[in-house]
């Protein structure tokens, strides 16, 4: 038996096959389902569905520092439990051990690395699948987008010195 990401992807083609390969809105898609009858809920895990709601909660919460710097208040480290179930552990990074700082920012860096390297993926397939069209670039040099938000936002040397 298919898993649910599966069974997912499989009403997705369903409905590229069925209705149109074009750019939709999957609530288009989830109504285009329910409709259909290709999809029920599944049964709710409460404790699961708080802590999804609570890690969202958490990771929206932003705070301005003095120096004008806008940040996550609160940051999670991926850990495996003796069980081999995947946890994350949150804390607020004001008071946050040193440590638990260090394997979240690893651990961020390692998704955006990890985004960057789909992205790319992703344009050089198009590219290659497209080869009449003008080739998409794609630059990887992040640090001019950060210092024009820095600008944006106020946050610069400056507000640094002060």
């Amino acid at each position: 038996m298919p898993n649910y990401k599966e069974q997912l992807r499989s009403v997705w083609a369903k409905y590229r096959k069925e209705v149109s390969h074009d750019p939709v809105d999957l609530k288009t898609v989830a109504a285009w389902a329910i409709d259909k009858n290709l999809w029920s809920p599944r049964p709710v895990d409460l404790s699961t569905s708080l802590a999804n709601d609570l890690a969202q909660a958490l990771r929206e919460e932003k705070r301005v520092d003095k120096s004008g710097r806008e940040y996550r208040a609160n940051i999670p480290v991926r850990q495996k439990a003796k069980t081999g179930e995947t946890l994350f552990e949150w804390a607020d990074i004001d008071d946050a051990p040193r440590l638990h700082v260090v394997k979240s920012v690893q651990q961020e860096r390692r998704s955006i690395t990890s985004d960057c390297y789909a992205l790319v993926m992703k344009v050089d397939h198009y590219n290659d699948v497209h080869p009449h069209e003008e080739p998409i670039q794609i630059i990887m040099d992040f640090e001019d987008d950060i210092e024009e938000m820095k600008i944006a936002n106020g946050v610069g040397e400056d507000s640094e010195a002060a």
